[in-house]
């Protein structure tokens, strides 16, 4: 696994990861693709490539019906199903073969679970959810309860977020998480743990690290690199 350096990249990264850990057997998969100015529905769209041959048995979800509307305007009414999560009264019907949620956010959690308890087996993948917003979550014991039941199920097939402005955060199923930094305009790793580390983690990667100044203008510079590179 490599840093990407382009949008398309990233994405081709995410179709790989979310195929190997289907195959592997994963079926409850998180996305998430954290990079600032993200325009999500054509990334939605690039991504959704890896289901077209499924058709009419493909359905996506959004947060609400606006987007979805927004989406299918976009998209141009495509064969699969684009709805609110909250849209329909059965949202999971027996000929549907698989279930991409787009950005669902922490109001729609318990949609979301019973989706997908509704999915069974079935391939249900999150796409750049929101949903442990502690705010709306909770941190007591409906919130843990709530980890517990769901949360914890789901396995994050891919992963990519800027740390600062030379480091970056990268996971691909089934590799483990890397810590990736641009030292003189080229991406070296760090360090890697089997699961998503913590804060304290990162930082015991990193300490005693020399940092280096990045070529081409400093430090601020180089993560622009990343960030433009990214989005083209």
């Amino acid at each position: 696994m490599t840093v990407p350096t382009s949008l398309d990249e990233v994405i081709n990264q995410a179709k790989a990861a979310t195929q190997a850990a289907l195959d592997a057997g994963i079926n409850r998969i998180q996305i998430e693709i954290l990079l600032p100015d993200l325009q999500m529905m054509p990334l939605a769209w690039s991504y959704l490539e890896l289901f077209q041959d499924l058709g009419v048995h493909l359905k996506v979800f959004f947060a609400d019906a606006g987007a979805a509307a927004l989406a299918r305007r976009d998209w141009q009414n495509p064969i699969f199903s684009v709805r609110g999560v909250n849209e329909l009264l059965e949202p999971v019907q027996e000929q549907d073969q698989a279930f991409v949620c787009i950005t669902p956010s922490p109001v729609e959690v318990s949609y979301i679970e019973q989706m997908c308890n509704a999915a069974g087996n079935r391939p249900f993948i999150l796409l750049n959810p929101k949903l442990q917003d502690v705010a709306i979550v909770g941190i007591g014991y409906a919130g843990r309860q709530l980890r517990e039941r769901f949360l914890n199920t789901l396995d994050t097939a891919y992963y990519i977020r800027p740390l600062d402005d030379t480091t970056a955060l990268l996971r691909a199923y089934p590799g483990d998480w890397e810590i990736w930094r641009d030292v003189n305009g080229e991406y070296q790793r760090l360090g890697a743990t089997p699961a998503k580390p913590s804060g304290e983690q990162i930082d015991k990667i990193l300490y005693g690290e020399q940092a280096e100044t990045p070529g081409g203008g400093g430090v601020f510079a180089s993560m622009q690199r990343f960030l433009k590179a990214l989005q083209q």
